[in-house]
C-alpha cells in the first residue's frame, strides 16, 4: 500500500520529468529550428540516454517531429494546435477590442494589439482610420520583439532567461536606429520597466514612431502589449510622451478586463524585479 511519502516522491519525480520536457522544447528557436538529440543533450545538460528517451516520447505524442530519415527534430504541429487553443480561450480579441477602438478614435492613430508567439509579437488586431474616416480592422502576421514598442513593452517584464534567449537568437538591424547590441537593449528594457511603457523611434520602420504598454493576464504575467503608432512627423517624441499615459491606462483596463487583480495576483519574477519592492506599473 502506497504511503503519503511514496505519493510525494512520485509527484516530485513527475515534476522533474516535466521540467526536463520543457528544457528540451525550449532548446528550439527560429535560428535553431532543427536539432539532433546530441545538440539537445549539450544544451540541456541532460544525459544522452535520457535525452534520446524523452525525444522519442515527445515524437510519439506529436510535440516533436523527426525530419524524414535524418536524426534531427523540430517542434511538432501538436504544439501549434495547442497554442491556437490557448489564444482562442484567452479571448483577448473580444475583451480588448472596445478599448483598442476607443484608443484609436481618441488618438486618430493606428492601434496594435499583439501577443508573443514564442519568437515574435503576433498581431491579434490592428485598427486604423481609412480615408473616409471609418475605422478599419485588419490582421497582420508578426513583428520583431527587440525593435517595436509592443515587443519591448512585453520583453521588459519577462525573465532574464527569455530576454537573453531573444538576444542570443540575434538582433537584426531593421533600420539605422535599431538597437542591435545586447547590453544596450538590456539597458533600454530596464528603463521601460521603470517608466511602464516603451517607445519605438523609427527602430522597426523608417518614418514611424510608436508607444506601447504591457498587458497582463489574470495571473499578473505580462503576455501581450498594446501600442499607438503613426508617422514620425505627426508623432514626435513629445507627443508620444503625451500619449504614453493614455496607452498605459488603456492597457491597464484591458488587464483588469482579463481578470488581473493588482495586489492579489502575483506574476513570476522578471529580469528587473527589485528584491526590496516590486513596482506596480499600470498595464
Amino acid at each position: 500500500m502506497k504511503t503519503r511519502a511514496d505519493a510525494e516522491v512520485a509527484q516530485q519525480a513527475s515534476i522533474k520529468s516535466l521540467i526536463k520536457v520543457m528544457q528540451i522544447l525550449e532548446c528550439f528557436s527560429q535560428r535553431d529550428a532543427d536539432l539532433t538529440p546530441a545538440d539537445i543533450a549539450a544544451r540541456t545538460g541532460l544525459p544522452r540516454a535520457t535525452t534520446h528517451r524523452l525525444v522519442s516520447s515527445l515524437r510519439d505524442i506529436g510535440l516533436l517531429e523527426q525530419n524524414g530519415k535524418r536524426d534531427t527534430y523540430k517542434l511538432g504541429m501538436k504544439l501549434f494546435q495547442l497554442g491556437s487553443l490557448v489564444l482562442q480561450n484567452l479571448d483577448l480579441d473580444s475583451h480588448a477590442r472596445p478599448y483598442a477602438t476607443r484608443l484609436q478614435l481618441i488618438t486618430g492613430e493606428n492601434t496594435h494589439l499583439c501577443i508573443f508567439d514564442g519568437a515574435q509579437m503576433a498581431f491579434v488586431e490592428r485598427q486604423a482610420m481609412n480615408s473616409s474616416g471609418n475605422t478599419m480592422i485588419t490582421r497582420i502576421e508578426a513583428a520583431p520583439v527587440h525593435c517595436t514598442s509592443v515587443g519591448k513593452a512585453f520583453l521588459a517584464w519577462q525573465s532574464a532567461g527569455l530576454i537573453h534567449k531573444i538576444i542570443s537568437d540575434s538582433l537584426p538591424e531593421r533600420t539605422p536606429h535599431t538597437i542591435t547590441d545586447g547590453d544596450l537593449l538590456l539597458a533600454e528594457l530596464r528603463l521601460i520597466y521603470e517608466r511602464g511603457c516603451a517607445y519605438d523611434l523609427q527602430e522597426n520602420e523608417l518614418g514611424v514612431h510608436c508607444v506601447g504598454a504591457p498587458i497582463r493576464g489574470a495571473n499578473g504575467q505580462v503576455f501581450a502589449a498594446l501600442s499607438v503608432s503613426g508617422p514620425a512627423e505627426r508623432l514626435p517624441l513629445p507627443r508620444l510622451e503625451g500619449l504614453a499615459g493614455l496607452v498605459m491606462e488603456t492597457a491597464h483596463k484591458i488587464s483588469l478586463e482579463l481578470g488581473w487583480l493588482p495586489g492579489r495576483t502575483v506574476a513570476a519574477a522578471t529580469a528587473f524585479t527589485r528584491h526590496d519592492s516590486r513596482p506596480d506599473h499600470a498595464g
